[in-house]
């Protein structure tokens, strides 16, 4: 049985780690991120074309099963993947890593509501860590940005006041609280993304009194079995190919 695996993310690549070479497995990425890590074994880079390509690419690559370990934002992938494995009857698991307690946070269920809510309570220097699809919200804004993204976002996007931070993770939580406090931030607008390793920024915004600005996750297609660990993602391979 061949499985796809749909990736980008570190939960990702310690999956693939995990099952390569004993099982046939081929990760797919999206293409959005230069110089991307590689996870171990076979790699496609790209998208497949809605659903209908996805389908078409399932069916000529003779795979048997879907794991779906994208980030939890990518919710348009998600969708397709769970229409194409149930219109072709295709066993399919989400890996999405558990969320981040919202405890303390405005929570808010989209970035245009974030740009919204920053607007509203009249906050002066954000720290932006929605990714390069999350700043055209702001564009309008008259607030100074830090904007920590991988991939530059597009020119026309950006806020009249802001600096652009390329960087990615793993971030440390001094490193976390020395950026807020020389930026003299007063709201970190963040996605509830999950995971370790970009966590720090909000023990450091708690420990400093920065206002979290947090946005909730999209909902995950209804039906769909997903499990929270490499570990769980794991196992359900194993049982699938006995």
């Amino acid at each position: 049985m061949r499985i796809l695996l749909l990736g980008g993310t570190g939960e990702a690549r310690a999956l693939a780690t995990r099952l390569h070479p004993d099982y046939d497995i081929v990760s797919s990425l999206a293409g959005r991120v230069p110089d991307p890590a590689l996870p171990a074994g076979p790699v496609r880079v790209g998208g497949f074309g809605g659903v209908a390509g996805l389908r078409e690419w399932l069916g000529a690559n003779q795979i048997g099963a879907v794991v779906d370990a994208t980030h939890p934002f990518a919710a348009t992938m998600t969708a397709h993947a769970a229409q194409a494995c149930a219109d072709l009857g295709l066993p399919h698991l989400v890996l999405s890593r558990p969320a981040w307690d919202p405890a303390g946070a405005i929570r808010v269920a989209s970035d245009v509501e974030a740009a919204e809510v920053v607007a509203e309570q009249g906050f002066s220097r954000i720290f932006l860590t929605t990714g390069r699809s999350g700043v055209r919200p702001f564009t309008w804004s008259h607030a100074w940005f830090l904007i920590r993204v991988v991939t530059p976002p597009d020119p026309d996007a950006l806020p009249r006041h802001h600096e652009v931070l390329l960087s990615r993770g793993p971030y440390g939580y001094d490193d976390e609280c020395a950026l807020l406090r020389d930026n003299r931030i007063d709201v970190l607008v963040t996605k509830n993304s999950g995971g370790a390793l970009t966590a720090a920024k909000l023990a450091a915004a708690k420990d400093l009194g920065v206002t979290v600005v947090m946005i909730d996750r999209p909902a995950l297609p209804a039906g769909v079995h997903a499990v929270g660990t490499v570990d769980e993602a794991v196992d359900w391979v194993v049982r699938l190919a006995a």
